[in-house]
């Protein structure tokens, strides 16, 4: 299987726990890999045969600016999903990242894998 891949996406969105949290927006950024199959793609040079990463990413930021959670725990569940289901994802690996959430720390946060992943070639 192949990956698709989509490094240092910066969305911003209203997330976190606290009261302030709520009251502004602040930037996630987001590692995905994706799998598929690219030989269709690559024999006919057709973006339709393939995981267009344009649309993803923009997908990603309308999911990011239209919901409010408090954990990144449910970002990442509910974003995986409906990636997922929009796209026909079989198998994805989301890696989110919430920068200057906790002192001295570059960033905090969470990898995932949803779906199952094909053997390899």
């Amino acid at each position: 299987m192949d990956h698709i891949l989509i490094e240092g996406l910066r969305v911003d969105t209203v997330i976190g726990v606290y009261d302030w949290e709520r009251t502004i927006t602040q930037t996630l950024e987001l590692d995905l890999t994706l799998a598929t199959d690219i030989r269709p793609a690559a024999a006919s040079d057709d973006l339709q045969l393939t995981l267009d990463y344009a649309a993803i990413s923009a997908r990603i930021q309308c999911f990011a600016e239209a919901h409010q959670f408090a954990l990144v725990e449910t970002f990442a569940e509910r974003l995986a999903a409906c990636l997922r289901e929009e796209f026909a994802i079989t198998w994805l690996r989301l890696r989110l990242r919430k920068p200057g959430a906790v002192p001295n720390a570059r960033s905090v946060g969470l990898e995932i894998e949803r779906g199952e992943r094909s053997p390899t070639r």
